[in-house]
């Protein structure tokens, strides 16, 4: 069997591109699956809409509370839209159900809720930002 090398690259391209962890192409018999290792996730089974009680540690600043996820893949959004008031500010208190953020995905705005009471003590995306399944959008003390 001959695999075609620009497929390969192609797709690493992609994952670089697109910050992915891992791609899939598949045609007729043949697949091809090329993923990398991702040296700032963790490696811990999510469930969407889960919270884990977490110690962060970003540029030597530790964090500790629990994290709200993303439960899809797409492109966070911290407001309705530009210009509008923030669903989610650091010090502001939220409630467990509360919007904490927009994640679009195949044109759909989904609301992300918070997954527990408390002060939001940092928020891990910027607006606009792509994000992945399960990664860490804001931290909730």
């Amino acid at each position: 069997m001959k695999i075609d090398k620009s497929i390969i690259k192609e797709l690493t391209d992609y994952l670089n591109e697109f910050n992915l962890t891992e791609i899939e192409y598949t045609d007729k018999d043949t697949k091809i699956k090329v993923s990398k290792s991702n040296p700032t996730s963790t490696n811990q089974a999510v469930s969407i809409g889960a919270t884990a009680p977490i110690t962060h540690e970003s540029k030597s600043n530790f964090v500790s509370g629990t994290e709200v996820k993303s439960p899809i893949i797409g492109t966070a959004y911290l407001a309705v839209e530009p210009g509008a008031k923030k669903f989610s500010e650091v010090g502001k208190k939220i409630k467990k159900g509360e919007t904490v953020m927009i994640v679009e995905a195949m044109k759909t705005m989904n609301h992300i809720p918070s997954t527990a009471d408390g002060i939001i003590k940092k928020i891990c995306v910027e607006d606009g930002q792509p994000v992945e399944y399960g990664q860490t959008i804001i931290i909730i003390e």
